[in-house]
């Protein structure tokens, strides 16, 4: 398994947006990034995990977000999420 850091264009290319999207959803979404220098850096599983928890839908706040993956992960260990 590839466990590398990801660029900024690296990661856009994955999801299929552009690179002024990818600093948009970092700045107004909270997309799991870190920076290593000066430039943003990603991890694919991070980021696949927030996707899938609803972080990049529209409208999406980062508080949201995590949320939703709190419950995803309540939901799949059989615990009650209300």
């Amino acid at each position: 398994m590839e466990d590398r850091w990801l660029s900024v264009d690296e990661i856009g290319d994955y999801l299929g947006i552009k690179r002024d999207a990818v600093y948009k959803w970092i700045s107004e979404k909270g997309m799991p990034a870190h920076k290593i220098g000066r430039p943003w850096k990603f991890k694919k599983e991070q980021v696949d995990g927030w996707v899938e928890a609803g972080g990049a839908a529209t409208g999406t706040t980062e508080d949201q977000a995590k949320t939703m993956a709190v419950k995803k992960n309540l939901k799949q260990s059989g615990g009650n999420n209300e």
